[in-house]
Formats: structure tokens, C-alpha cells, sequence
């Protein structure tokens, strides 16, 4: 996952700053907004106005954008046999044979259950666990949208990898849909617009693609770079998942030990392709995590607080230093030196 977001991943709307790996640019990631809506399904909600009074925009921030797109140009070049001499054709041909094999294709399967359940959920946890649907969907649909348009863009450039782009947004697309038929059981659904009917080997596409740009993984800044972009997904993602404790709660799982599982084992995928990665089994590691947690309860108990603007300001002035130390600390953790290895060699346990 972390080598896929890699190359496609949202910048911040509050940033224009574009990272650079030695001489080379990373293929440039803007972010940008599409309004989304859920809409309360009933049988009279037939007509427009009935259905413009029953949907709710989902709300973005920095740390949960919704859309992602791509320096498609920058793209053409990549995939350019001409122009990239680097790329093994052989390595993506053995990709998309398997992107055709489908192995996923009944994987996805609903059942009573799914409905029982969902009667059966309540307040709070209901709203929470439908807020969870909705921005995993979303962000599904994204990807399927994305790759879509890469395919196309691709097919005269590279058909191999064009074909590849378009199996994966049929993968996203799969994802989406299941995800807002769970919707459904809510008497909810997200208004996509349209949407066609998974990851199989999305991380071993983008690691395949990032070893046809060794200027991105084998000098010091690379791996600079490397272990800043895992560590601000870790990091995001605990921060995240811990103001949203309930919810795993709810569902019967401890949210720490379940993310530091996640973090453990996209750190191990992700090893296999950047050149170094945090040590994030190092138990040093968690405990900053914790105590980054712990500053940011108190940063949002401030932003939620009576205080007058300045005052709030002013106290959030010791905590933001605290975060910033914190991250700073973790970064200069000693890593994990890694690196490209087979991906025969390293094949890595998914339990559904």
C-alpha cells in the first residue's frame, strides 16, 4: 500500500511543496475536491428535490482527502519504453497475467448476516461504523476513477501497463461497490454519479514501476525520503484511528494493537522496494506513537475548549513544539536498511 501511495497520493491543499528524490521528480500529486453525498434511500425519494433534501455532503480535511490525481504527462514519460530504458516489460506482462487470472473475482460475497448486523447496530457506534463505509468507499471509487483515466491515457504509451491501470480500477470499482451495497443495509448509499462492476498485486504493480526509476531508491536522499513518507502514513493513521476508538471498539478490536499490526506489516511490504523504512517493531517506536496521541487529545480538548482565539492559540503554541518533537524523534530512530528484493522471496501473509 505504502508503495502504491507513493506515486498517487493526495497533497495537501495547504501545501504546493513538491518532493524531489535526487535529480528526478516524483510523478506530481495534486489534490483536489468533487463533492460526494449520501443519500437516504426511501420509495418516495424519486424525485430530485426529495433526494437533494435527504443527502449530506461528507466533509474533507487535511489529514482525510477523498480524491487523488496525477501528472498524467509525467506519466506518458514514465511508461515510455523509448524514454525509460529501465523498465522490465517481462516483470509487468507476468503482473497483468495474473490482474487477469482475477483471483478475487468471488472473493466479496454478501450474505443475511451483513443485514442482521447492520439492524442490530445502534447509536453511536452505527453512525460511526456508516462514517467508516463512506470514506472507505470514497476513496475506493477514487482509485477506480484514477487508474480508469491512466489506462486510457496509457494505451498508444505502454498497452501492457495501460491494460494493467484498467484491471486495478476494475479491482477499486469491486471495492466500492460492495462497500456502498453495505451502505444499503443502513438505508444509506453514496451518490457516485456512476460507477462500473482487486487489489491482487497493486503494491507489487508500483514496486515493479519504481524499480524502473533507480534514481528514486539508491542514493541518501532516497532513502531520506523514503522512511519521511512511511512515517507520515504511520503517523496519520494512528493519530486517525485512535480519535475513532469506538468504532474498532465496537467491532471487538483493541485500535493500537490492531494499527501497529497494520503498520508492522505494511513496513515489511513496503521494505521490499524503498531503500530504508522506520523501525517500527522497535517498541521505542510505539511509544512515541502513544505519546503523539496523548498531545493530540490535548490539542483537540484545546480546539473544543470556551477559550477566546488567542488563548487557544497560545496553547496550542507548547503542544504543536511537543507533536513536532516527537515526529522529529521518531524519524531519527535508526531505520531498517532495506531494499528491492524478489517478490518470490517475500510473500506476504493476507488474512481476510
Amino acid at each position: 500500500m505504502a508503495a502504491e501511495m507513493a506515486l498517487v497520493r493526495p497533497i495537501s491543499k495547504f501545501s504546493s511543496t513538491i518532493p524531489r528524490i535526487g535529480n528526478s521528480r516524483l510523478p506530481c500529486t495534486r489534490f483536489f475536491t468533487i463533492k460526494m453525498s449520501s443519500t437516504v434511500q426511501s420509495q418516495a425519494a424519486t424525485l430530485s428535490k426529495k433526494k437533494k433534501a435527504g443527502k449530506k455532503e461528507i466533509n474533507e480535511s487535511l489529514l482525510t482527502p477523498r480524491f487523488y490525481t496525477t501528472d498524467f504527462d509525467e506519466m506518458e514519460q514514465l511508461f515510455n519504453t523509448e524514454i525509460n530504458k529501465n523498465l522490465n516489460m517481462s516483470e509487468f506482462e507476468a503482473l497483468l497475467q495474473e490482474f487477469k487470472t482475477d483471483f478475487n473475482q468471488t472473493h466479496f460475497v454478501r450474505n443475511k448476516e451483513f443485514k442482521e448486523a447492520a439492524d442490530k447496530m445502534e447509536d453511536p457506534l452505527r453512525q460511526i461504523f456508516v462514517e467508516f463505509l463512506e470514506r472507505s468507499c470514497t476513496a475506493e471509487f477514487s482509485g477506480f476513477l484514477l487508474y480508469k483515466e491512466l489506462g486510457r491515457r496509457l494505451k498508444k504509451t505502454n498497452p501492457v501497463v495501460a491494460e494493467i491501470f484498467s484491471l486495478m480500477s476494475r479491482d477499486e470499482a469491486r471495492h466500492a461497490g460492495f462497500l456502498n451495497k453495505g451502505l444499503s443495509d443502513f438505508n444509506l448509499a453514496l451518490d457516485l454519479g456512476f460507477l462500473t462492476k482487486d487489489e491482487n498485486r497493486h503494491g507489487d504493480f508500483f514496486s515493479a514501476l519504481m524499480k524502473a526509476q533507480p534514481q528514486f531508491l539508491n542514493d541518501w536522499k532516497a532513502k531520506l525520503w523514503a522512511r519521511f513518507f512511511c512515517l507520515s502514513v504511520y503517523v496519520t493513521m494512528y493519530l486517525n484511528d485512535c480519535q475513532r476508538t469506538a468504532f474498532y471498539e465496537g467491532i471487538g478490536l483493541n485500535t493500537k494493537e490492531f494499527d501497529m499490526h497494520v503498520i508492522i506489516e505494511t513496513n515489511r511490504t513496503t521494505a521490499r522496494i524503498f531503500p530504508a523504512v522506520p523501525d517500527v517493531e522497535n517498541p521505542e517506536f510505539k511509544r512515541k506513537l502513544d505519546r503523539m496521541v496523548e498531545i493530540n487529545e490535548q490539542l483537540l480538548a484545546v480546539g473544543q475548549s470556551q477559550d477566546i482565539p488567542l488563548v487557544k492559540n497560545l496553547k496550542r503554541i507548547p503542544l504543536i513544539s511537543a507533536l513536532a518533537s516527537e515526529i522529529l524523534a521518531a524519524y531519527l530512530m535508526k531505520p531498517i536498511e532495506s531494499g528491492s528484493v524478489d517478490f518470490a522471496e517475500f510473500e506476504p501473509q493476507l488474512v481476510y
